[in-house]
């Protein structure tokens, strides 16, 4: 199969493969732009403009009231007021561009809103892109990706238990964003040419987050995955000579700065290092469907939006975000179109250079045998405490001073990334434990002649290195029942794969989720249950069972005061023993995609494999359910020898309606992974009626 021209190419054309996924081909780089805005807009109108409505902070007035706590949120932490002095920052061709593409969505949104039931669902009518709605759609998607909800955490763990009790849950938690990523050196490959493979690890939505798409123009011709709403291909691309790919650093760059705030007359002043100084203060009103409109009171310090308290709150729970979009007024588009014009290793390592958030590591490879292991992204220099927890406005030592240089890597034949303490360790607080990280690396290096095909196989491997350090345990645990006893027995010559017709998975399931119940009412740990008075909105990262449940191993082997460990196992295995539940993990662990309009009368979802610290990381929470709402939301395999050797695969499909909205499911619960097709002269070219 070649990359052959189309034959009786036109100067622009769209071209879909069989699943649906759009080719798109144009004149010049701007034109491409407006092709790629155009085929998203038809492709995924309702879910590019929810994201829209939810950087505005205007999504309740079609949601109704439950999406009011996001939209305050996104007033206070004026995203929308960001985007547009982000936009107004960019350079001139790279504004031209991101415009192009907002050109192209609003050509094609009316279409594409009479292909999606959705809006006459919600009885939304299809609204009009501004410049800078694409940078808006980014920093809402990734407003709380790093981790300030977990530092709201810490503050409470430190208020509660004292700082030293913040390490017990020093893990990633269930609303963290991860990835596994790995790069094959040509060494290590059947064909002599490198191969990067991986998976991002995101909240299973319907439509997806990532887009297969591949753009063409006489400047490049680039396939990967987009983020509906956003131009280019950020995260994911195979460019012909070089290719790349990304995972979650686990970086900390975000702050929470305890505000002391009072009122004089209509003005709001804050507390800082230099005293009493003016705040921005204006007031806004969230239209709420079916409801009363809500009001919000938008205050800025110099530190940054207050998203939380005010002048009028117990100064506690009164805290403003800082983070580099909003202080330096930079976001780092200017990266995206010189990806796509990347066609070396070297020209990649420039490019991001310029790379602003989320922070990544990035792992690529060209034809030439160049390889790069990097983080790309802006951290600050500051007070080690900030990366901890929330921290006093009012002290200077808290102060941003610069920013920290970007880690590299010598790549020599296996690189591993799966949010573990890597390259990018130097830079956060909180990290995935190893388990993912050293499997992939153990059944990486016990082959030497990879090819793309083979590496399915590692996508979806299900054994669970976090069970060792819990049935570790049980070996001497006495006083047990004839039935406890005998399913310790089972547990311990239980193989450790999460399969989903495996029993003995599904037994250890409700033992881990037996094991959290306790000790989220253990007094050891039970003063975290009662949550302090932040926004709803953040209620999600502070609920102590998911805590526990993501931190198990180390909890249970912690020298914790007061915490008869032993009891606990013994009542937690007797507990499950007695409930005797047939049930296989499959039967119990299955796939919940998020939706914007959720069918409350959905049956539950296809049966799953795997689990958190899987190599196939389809997250439960211990504890709360074991239904899976976040996971491998793409799958994909580089291959630099031939890019029609690669492959990729979405959960859902790669439409938000139509006949490709779901067509990719059987192969993504199968652990297969699709062609990508590069022969233009076998896709079907779609013209417009």
């Amino acid at each position: 199969m070649s990359e052959r021209q189309p034959a009786n190419h036109q100067p622009s054309a769209r071209y879909r493969d069989g699943y649906g996924v759009p080719h798109l081909r144009a004149a010049d780089h701007d034109a491409l732009a407006f092709a790629q805005g155009r085929v998203t807009a038809h492709d995924r109108a309702w879910q590019i403009e929810v994201e829209r409505h939810r950087s505005q902070g205007t999504s309740a007035s079609f949601l109704g009231p439950e999406a009011v706590d996001w939209d305050v949120l996104a007033r206070r932490a004026r995203l929308d007021d960001t985007a547009r002095r982000c936009h107004a920052a960019l350079d001139p061709a790279t504004a031209a561009w991101v415009g192009r593409y907002v050109d192209g969505v609003n050509a094609g949104l009316a279409a594409g809103a009479a292909r999606a039931p959705e809006f006459a669902a919600a009885g939304l009518t299809a609204g009009r892109w501004q410049p800078w709605t694409p940078l808006a759609v980014w920093l809402g998607h990734h407003l709380l990706f790093a981790g300030f909800g977990t530092k709201l955490w810490r503050t409470h763990v430190t208020r509660r238990l004292g700082p030293d009790a913040v390490r017990l849950f020093a893990a990633d938690g269930h609303l963290t964003s991860g990835s596994n990523g790995w790069l094959l050196a040509a060494d290590r490959t059947a064909d002599g040419a490198a191969l990067i493979s991986g998976d991002p690890h995101r909240i299973i939505e319907a439509p997806g987050i990532y887009q297969q798409i591949r753009l063409a123009c006489p400047e490049y011709d680039v396939l990967g995955f987009a983020v509906p709403g956003v131009p280019g291909i950020a995260h994911f691309g195979h460019a012909g000579p070089v290719a790349w790919a990304i995972t979650n650093a686990m970086a900390d760059y975000q702050d929470g700065y305890a505000e002391r705030l009072r009122r004089q007359g209509d003005r709001v002043e804050a507390y800082g290092p230099d005293g009493w100084r003016p705040a921005h203060r204006h007031l806004e009103s969230i239209e709420v469907a079916g409801a009363d409109p809500v009001d919000v009171e938008v205050i800025e310090t110099e530190r940054g939006p207050v998203v939380s308290g005010g002048p009028d709150d117990d100064p506690a729970v009164t805290v403003s975000l800082r983070h580099p979009p909003r202080v330096t007024g930079e976001l780092g588009f200017a990266v995206l179109p010189a990806l796509l014009r990347a066609r070396t290793v070297a020209d990649l390592d420039t490019a991001l250079d310029g790379w602003v958030e989320p922070v990544n590591v990035v792992l690529a490879a060209d034809t030439t045998g160049a390889l790069l292991h990097r983080v790309a992204g802006r951290v600050p220099r500051r007070h080690p405490d900030n990366g901890l927890r929330v921290v006093p406005a009012w002290d200077a030592q808290h102060t941003w001073q610069g920013w920290q240089p970007m880690p590299k890597a010598p790549v020599t034949q296996v690189a591993v990334m799966a949010n573990d303490r890597g390259i990018s360790a130097g830079l956060g607080v909180d990290f995935a434990p190893p388990y993912r990280a050293e499997r992939i690396r153990e059944l990486l290096t016990a082959g030497t002649a990879w090819r793309a095909d083979q590496l399915a196989g590692v996508h979806t491997d299900t054994h669970l290195g976090s069970a060792g350090p819990v049935l570790d345990l049980l070996t001497g645990l006495d006083g047990l029942t004839a039935d406890a006893a005998a399913l310790r027995e089972r547990l311990l010559r239980w193989d450790r794969r999460m399969a989903a017709d495996s029993l003995d998975a599904a037994a250890f399931a409700d033992l881990r989720a037996a094991l959290v119940r306790r000790l989220a009412a253990d007094p050891t740990l039970a003063a975290l249950a009662e949550q302090p008075d932040y926004p709803e909105v953040f209620r999600p990262w502070l609920a102590l069972p998911p805590r526990i449940g993501y931190a198990l191993p180390a909890l249970l082997h912690a020298d914790l005061p007061g915490l008869d460990r032993d009891a606990l196992l013994r009542a937690a295995l007797e507990e499950v023993a007695a409930a005797g539940d047939t049930r296989s993990w499959g039967e119990r662990h299955r796939l919940v995609p998020w939706r914007a309009l959720p069918d409350p009368a959905a049956p539950p979802g296809p049966q799953l494999a795997g689990d958190h610290d899987c190599v196939l990381a389809t997250a439960s929470v211990p504890g709360v359910t074991d239904l899976c709402l976040r996971g491998p939301a793409a799958r994909y395999v580089w291959d630099l020898g031939r890019r029609e050797r690669s492959r990729w695969v979405v959960p859902l499909g790669a439409t938000g309606a139509g006949p490709h909205r779901a067509d990719q499911l059987p192969h993504w619960l199968r652990g297969e992974l699709i062609e990508v097709v590069c022969d233009w002269n076998l896709l079907t070219e779609e013209r417009d009626e």
